[in-house]
């Protein structure tokens, strides 16, 4: 299994390989994170809990594939902003866990707010 230094090496690569940094500004990066985090929403639309969990079964590959699509483009937007996602990810853990103390959150729905 390859980390995220590893997997942001080769999508790096693949793009310059193809010439394609030219055309990768952060608001086009950003649009093709939401078009992919789309097309994983597309495979749950208007399904209902039970008719999703007989879909995930036979379409996990797919589902995964469009999960794949928008790591993709976290890792190279993060990477073309020098974000280390792994440490701002840690970070925002950390924040969340403040906003959304367990006895609190726990259970709810509610946003940090209206706890």
């Amino acid at each position: 299994m390859k980390n995220i230094q590893e997997l942001t090496k080769i999508i790096i690569a693949f793009r310059n390989a193809r010439d394609w940094k030219q055309f990768h500004n952060p608001k086009d990066v950003a649009l093709s994170l939401v078009l992919e985090a789309g097309e994983v929403m597309e495979h749950f639309q208007w399904k209902n809990k039970e008719e999703i969990e007989k879909y995930i079964k036979t379409n996990k590959n797919e589902i995964g594939e469009e999960l794949a699509d928008v790591l993709y483009w976290v890792l190279l937007m993060s990477h073309d902003l020098d974000i280390n996602i792994l440490d701002t990810l840690e970070k925002k853990i950390k924040k969340n866990e403040d906003k959304y103390p367990i006895e609190k959150a726990r259970g709810k729905y509610t946003k940090y707010n209206k706890l």
